[in-house]
């Protein structure tokens, strides 16, 4: 059963959300608001529930955290539905954004959506460039290497398989959607951005290049 971390402190939501989740999920909420990372890989949850406004550091905070060691899935939960704040959750590594008040089923559909999208893609092929090899959804040179999101391992995919060559954006938003609920030319401008910050950790953000008005392309 798959295990679901609610990053929340209102007690009325944690308390609707854990009656809703928990015939089809293991549900826990923090003990401690400063340990929230802690909490969350020692439960060794399978999803985030994650609220932007929370004692001592922000649901901002402690996902940028998580994406320093973890690619766990992570929905922010919200009442601040302004387009920054998704972009800011997006940025720091969300993976969706629902926003306050919304339909518990709704939400369980996504959750379940987003676990069938995180977990069960594979891949044999091994693509090369630069000395890098892409494979399955790590991307390594010599002895370092970076875990891909889904969503990454698409788009690198396509720009390994052109080998320079252009890919448009509108190629890469056919193949994201194939398992994203809702992708447009924004999103993955942030998507992209984000995939180059990750990418520099092992020199590889160089070889990414904006073709501008068109797409991307490896050099």
């Amino acid at each position: 059963m798959n295990k679901i971390f609610i990053v929340e402190d209102d007690e009325t939501i944690v308390k609707a959300l854990k009656l809703s989740l928990e015939n089809d999920f293991l549900v826990r909420s923090p003990m401690n608001f400063r340990a929230i990372k802690q909490e969350i890989l020692e439960f060794g949850a399978d999803l985030v529930l994650m609220d932007i406004g929370l004692p001592f550091y922000s649901g901002f905070y402690w996902t940028s955290e998580l994406r320093k060691m973890s690619q766990i899935p992570i929905i922010f939960i919200s009442s601040s539905s302004d387009d920054m704040n998704q972009v800011t959750a997006m940025n720091q590594g969300a993976d969706d954004f629902v926003t306050k008040p919304f339909s518990l089923e709704i939400l369980n559909a996504k959750i379940k959506a987003l676990l069938r999208r995180s977990y069960t893609f594979s891949g044999a092929e091994k693509l090369e460039f630069a000395g890098f090899s892409l494979t399955e959804n790590i991307l390594r040179k010599s002895g370092d290497q970076i875990e891909l999101t889904i969503s990454e391992t698409k788009i690198l995919t396509l720009l390994f398989r052109e080998n320079g060559a252009t890919v448009s954006k509108e190629k890469i938003l056919q193949e994201l959607w194939q398992t994203e609920e809702f992708i447009d030319i924004n999103t993955l401008n942030v998507k992209i951005a984000r995939l180059r910050k990750k990418l520099a950790m092992i020199e590889f953000d160089v070889h990414i290049v904006t073709k501008r008005g068109t797409g991307y392309a490896l050099v």
